[in-house]
C-alpha cells in the first residue's frame, strides 16, 4: 500500500460527519416530555430571603466598623433579594393539571370532535400563574373548524374557549 492510499484512509476515518445529537436521536426516546412544576421556583425564593437576610444582619452589625468593610450596598442589596425572594415564592404555584389533562379539559370545552391538538404551558398575571394554552383542530379531513382554549393549570378552570371555522379548509 503506498502512503497516499494510507493518507487517504486515515482521513476516511477521522472525517466529521453530521450526526444527530443525543437528545434528538428518536431510538432513543424514553418517554414524553414532562413540563417542571412552577413549584420549583421556591427553591431561589429561599435561597435568595437567606442571602437577603445575612446581608442585613452583617449591615446591622458592622456598618459602625471603622474598617469600612461593609456599607450602605449591603442594605440595598438585602432589600433587592428581599422582594426578588418574596415575589419568587408568591409565583411559586403548585400545578395540579398537567399537559395530558389539559387536552382532556380542552376536548370537553368546544363544541366538536377532536383530531390533532397541542398544549403549551404558558404563565398570565402578575404573579405568572401557569396556565394551558391548547390548540385544537376538528377530527375531519382537513378540519373544518379550530379551537384556542385557556386552561388553568391550578384549578383546572377554563380561562377562555375561542371556536372558530378553520379558514386554511
Amino acid at each position: 500500500m503506498s502512503d497516499m492510499e494510507s493518507n487517504s484512509q486515515h482521513e476516511s476515518q477521522h472525517e466529521i460527519r453530521d450526526a444527530l445529537p443525543d437528545e434528538l436521536n428518536v431510538s432513543a426516546f424514553v418517554g414524553p416530555y414532562q413540563f417542571p412544576d412552577n413549584s420549583r421556583r421556591r427553591i431561589p425564593g429561599w435561597m435568595y430571603l437567606g442571602i437577603a437576610s445575612a446581608c442585613l444582619a452583617l449591615w446591622l452589625t458592622q456598618r459602625s466598623n471603622p474598617n469600612g468593610l461593609v456599607s450602605n450596598g449591603f442594605l440595598g442589596a438585602a432589600i433587592l433579594l428581599a422582594v426578588v425572594g418574596l415575589y419568587s415564592l408568591s409565583s411559586s404555584w403548585k400545578m395540579t393539571v398537567d399537559e395530558k389533562l389539559a387536552l382532556i379539559h380542552a376536548t370537553r370545552a368546544v363544541d366538536f370532535a377532536v383530531g390533532h391538538a397541542s398544549a403549551q404551558q404558558v404563565w398570565r398575571g402578575f404573579r405568572s400563574r401557569p396556565t394551558w394554552r391548547v390548540l385544537c383542530y376538528s377530527v375531519e379531513e382537513p378540519p373544518r373548524q379550530r379551537g384556542l382554549v385557556l386552561i388553568d393549570a391550578i384549578d383546572a378552570r377554563i380561562i377562555e374557549c375561542l371556536v372558530e371555522s378553520n379558514p386554511d379548509s
